[in-house]
């Protein structure tokens, strides 16, 4: 669904744009070298778009100095004090991200909205299930999708009073049907662009599949210009877990893709050890290509008719194709080494 388009630094958000990958630094903003330094692996993770507490004065003034030292755009987290947001726009910030509820009433919003369209920059209105008006609370009966894109839509258009059109909004919430029914709202409502994450997802396998669930059934319904896994993790984990995702969707093209089959009592070969191979082989190739580790000789191509590359086992064999044509048989020992020389060196 299209959504219309605004500037963060030089990443495009919205209006048919790529979906970016956002995280957020974990350490005090106040400290330039450890959050330089993460800012720095965010990047490496494949991270877009890093956000960045703002808590103090000296927190804002650091945005202008990491600005000179990294080229990712860089949005200042600001809650409480609109002072915080003006001087982190007046140092460099890329986005401001506030609650218009919890900084004073709108004269103070209003002086948030002024400073950043000086400085030419969106603002992103952060709606939390947890943190919604009493009044929307009380008048839905507690933490509902509708209560949060009302909170949200009547905050956009606050900011619009005051000429303020760069307008990015998330609703996020816990939990994952709450998430997903609250942007599929905003989505059918309005056009603003949607970042979207789903909350407090907590840590390890349980959060990453909570947080897949509920941004990748969002994504295949086209919904969302920039995502965040909201991981109790180190932040690079959660810019890997949405690259990860947004290739599994086909929205990121940057690199190797590896299929592989579950395996069975057929399998004859060591497909575990096999699989390990070939991704330590492949690992930074950014050729957009489908490669698969088949376990079968008899059913392996077919099921991966549509891979560009791949291996099916045999026993103490596989067989090589590409494009679904065999090119070689070859022991177990070599087959890893031929597939990724092959993938590294082909330029068909």
């Amino acid at each position: 669904m299209k959504t219309r388009q605004i500037k963060v630094g030089g990443v495009a958000v919205g209006g048919g744009a790529p979906v970016s990958v956002q995280s957020m630094t974990n350490t005090k903003t106040e400290d330039f070298g450890a959050t330089l330094a993460q800012i720095k692996r965010l990047e490496a993770a494949g991270c877009d778009i890093v956000r960045v507490a703002v808590p103090t004065k000296q927190a804002a003034a650091n945005i202008g100095l990491l600005k000179q030292h990294t080229g990712i755009p860089i949005v200042a987290d600001i809650h409480f004090d609109y002072r915080l947001a003006v001087l982190a726009a007046e140092a460099g910030a890329d986005k401001i991200r506030i609650n218009p509820g919890n900084i004073g009433g709108e004269d103070n919003v209003k002086t948030v909205a002024e400073a950043c369209k000086r400085h030419g920059i969106p603002i992103r209105i952060g709606i939390n299930g947890g943190s919604l008006e009493k009044s929307l609370l009380a008048k839905y009966g507690g933490i509902t999708a509708r209560a949060m894109v009302e909170s949200a839509v009547t905050q956009a258009k606050m900011l619009e009073r005051f000429g303020m059109s760069d307008i990015c909004i998330s609703l996020k919430a816990s939990s994952v049907c709450t998430t997903v029914e609250a942007n599929r709202i905003a989505a059918g409502e309005t056009d603003y662009p949607l970042h979207i994450g789903v909350t407090e997802a907590g840590a390890g396998r349980d959060a990453v599949i909570k947080s897949a669930a509920g941004i990748g059934s969002l994504l295949l319904d086209k919904i969302g210009d920039t995502i965040r896994f909201s991981l109790t993790e180190e932040p690079e984990e959660e810019a890997a877990a949405g690259v990860a995702l947004l290739r599994v969707l086909g929205l990121r093209k940057d690199t190797v893709e590896i299929i592989s089959c579950p395996t069975c009592g057929r399998t004859q070969i060591d497909l575990f050890s096999l699989l390990r191979d070939v991704k330590q082989g492949l690992e930074g190739c950014r050729r957009p290509v489908k490669v698969a580790v088949m376990g079968c000789p008899v059913n392996g191509p077919g099921e991966a008719a549509d891979a560009d590359y791949g291996i099916a086992g045999g026993k103490d064999y596989g067989i090589l194709f590409r494009h679904g044509r065999t090119v070689a048989k070859l022991p177990f020992g070599e087959l890893s080494a031929a597939l990724c020389k092959m993938v590294l060196e082909d330029d068909c």
